[in-house]
């Protein structure tokens, strides 16, 4: 396929002034989860510009998209994020996760006629939290796609790691105010059964499964010193390795914070914060095509191929790799020892660093994806996944 490959590849980089402005322009404008009104506008209007026909708004979720290209019976998805965090911005990256979607899917639009292709590319928010890739695989959204792809930025190459399931939810206590000193009393004091979850929580821990993980903040917690608080609220996720692990996990912490209501008598709502985000589960065919197509741009897996510990993390992404063909590779950018989710990665999300994780993000990406559809094996696998 040399010259569709040639024809692919002069597409996109004749596009890279548009992919860097497009990062950049995303960077400095922040959207936090179901939010992201500017951000997903602007991703598919330069699809648009660039000959997909682009649905927005698609099942429910104003800042959902979904641009196509094509009519061949091989779908290839590429998915791009636009969310970004509290207070530190784009401190994951997903500027350009967006940037290298649109590029692998310009590169793919210019050879899908003649490889039988559909090309996709899915605009899904609320990575952070919210879960929208699973509401838009729970709404049809990926029904008919044969392959999904899509690369996140990390401080280093990696195409392993340990994706956990993840579960996110919101707790609340309610108690009863009164006056600290003088009829303390007579109030329920919901900071109290803050506390005493956040204890039993941490000493549950010594009995955790390997690989659970549960964190929290404290959201609200009372107003004043002397008043005793009605009122706490938390923010808390649990992590485990697989799916079925998750599902026992959460059982023994909702307990830590039912015993605190019990023994203090204040009320508990527990509320879910979206869908839980299962472990991932990648195609490796898939994923070493996208590997032998990263080296080629200079990328290097060594820390794969000597079982280096793996990055952890959780995504929405996985859930759509229980359901599709689906690989999420990680590409390093210049971090000077930050790691995702702290401001100065946020900073180094921008610049030459990033510009070339957005270029070999969507060169890989796309040639994966013509792999897909050239290779005989691959595709007939694929077509009846």
């Amino acid at each position: 396929m040399s010259d569709s490959k040639d024809r692919a590849l002069s597409a996109i980089t004749a596009a890279q002034t548009t992919l860097k402005e497009l990062s950049e322009r995303l960077h400095a404008d922040p959207e936090l989860s179901f939010e992201e009104h500017r951000s997903a506008r602007l991703v598919a209007t330069v699809l648009r510009e660039a000959g997909f026909h682009v649905d927005e708004g698609v099942v429910d979720l104003p800042t959902a998209f979904v641009a196509s290209y094509g009519s061949g019976d091989l779908t290839i998805a590429v998915i791009a994020e636009y969310d970004a965090l509290p207070d530190v911005g784009h401190a994951c990256g997903h500027n350009l996760i967006a940037a290298s979607a649109v590029g692998a899917g310009i590169g793919l639009r210019e050879v899908a006629d003649e490889l039988g292709l559909t090309v996709r590319v899915i605009g899904t928010p609320a990575e952070e939290a919210g879960g929208g890739k699973v509401l838009m695989l729970e709404r049809g959204i990926f029904d008919g796609v044969h392959a999904a792809l899509m690369m996140h930025p990390w401080s280093f190459d990696r195409l392993d790691s340990a994706c956990l399931a993840v579960d996110q939810f919101e707790v609340t206590y309610r108690g009863k105010p009164a006056h600290a000193s003088a009829a303390p009393s007579e109030g329920i004091n919901a900071g109290d059964a803050l506390t005493i979850a956040q204890v039993a929580i941490g000493l549950l821990r010594q009995q955790l499964a390997p690989g659970d993980q549960v964190h929290g903040i404290v959201v609200s917690g009372g107003s004043a010193a002397n008043i005793i608080p009605d009122l706490a609220v938390a923010r808390y996720m649990c992590r485990s390795l697989t799916i079925e692990g998750l599902r026992a996990l959460r059982p023994r912490i909702d307990r830590c914070f039912e015993a605190a209501a019990l023994a203090t008598g204040a009320s508990l709502h527990i509320e879910p914060m979206g869908p839980s985000y299962s472990h991932l589960d990648q195609d490796p065919e898939l994923l070493a095509r996208f590997r032998h197509h990263a080296e080629e741009r200079g990328r290097s897996f060594d820390a794969d191929d000597v079982h280096a510990p793996k990055p952890c993390y959780s995504t929405d992404m996985a859930n759509i790799s229980l359901a599709v063909p689906s690989i999420h590779p990680l590409l390093g950018i210049d971090t000077h020892g930050a790691v995702n989710h702290q401001p100065e990665f946020t900073a180094a999300c921008v610049g030459p660093s990033a510009d070339a994780a957005v270029l070999d993000g969507a060169i890989a990406l796309c040639l994966t994806g013509m792999d897909a559809a050239t290779d005989p094996s691959l595709r007939s696998r694929l077509l009846t996944h």
